[in-house]
């Protein structure tokens, strides 16, 4: 199982089943604070390990690295 921000380095080397997040490297499970996308990517990464079909079967985060900051300042802001 591995967990990707970098699609075309996890194409190539093909583990067996991957969740891959549009993220900037570096962050796998989003950004900081951000409990609930980071909830999310642990659990799509559960799932998928359970119910991939066949070995490199690649799963897509629909959350683009924008939303994903976007909703992290948001917190950050309501935090101060």
């Amino acid at each position: 199982m591995s967990l990707s921000v970098a699609r075309d380095v996890s194409e190539m080397v093909r583990p067996p089943r991957v969740v891959f997040a549009p993220f900037m490297m570096g962050h796998h499970f989003g950004v900081p604070f951000h409990r609930e996308l980071q909830r999310r990517m642990i659990f799509e990464a559960l799932d998928h390990l359970v119910h991939a079909q066949v070995s490199g079967e690649t799963r897509v985060v629909p959350v683009t690295w924008a939303q994903a900051r976007s909703e992290g300042r948001a917190i950050e802001e309501r935090m101060k």
